[in-house]
């Protein structure tokens, strides 16, 4: 989708640090963190929220989960803890309607977010 921000990201059309991909994924930095670590994990296919998500997509999640993962032990937040979030819709806190998965980690955090 040419207006959508994460799949021109997936394209290159505008640039991003990536720190990972593989035929499904890409990760990137948040130009807008909210720990030390925060990572974006989206697929490269255009799913706009997680409430779109088919049979034969929805395994796209677990795979992200898998790659933020491993991105925790690489980030060095893995022995400590990280939060891995999901928002669906704008009064969910998604503000880009691409499905993306949070990676955040580096600080403590509190449930509920505040």
């Amino acid at each position: 989708m040419s207006d959508c921000l994460f799949c021109r990201i997936v394209e290159r059309q505008i640039p991003a640090a990536i720190v990972a991909e593989d035929q499904e994924l890409v990760a990137f930095h948040d130009i807008n963190p909210q720990a030390p670590t925060h990572v974006l994990i989206v697929p490269k296919t255009h799913i706009a929220k997680t409430s779109e998500l088919t049979e034969t997509s929805a395994p796209v999640v677990a795979h992200a989960v898998l790659m933020a993962n491993r991105l925790a032990q690489q980030c060095g937040v893995a022995d400590t803890g990280y939060r891995l979030v999901l928002n669906c819709g704008p009064q969910a806190g998604q503000s880009v309607a691409h499905l993306h998965l949070h990676l955040l980690g580096g600080r403590s955090m509190r449930w509920p977010p505040g």
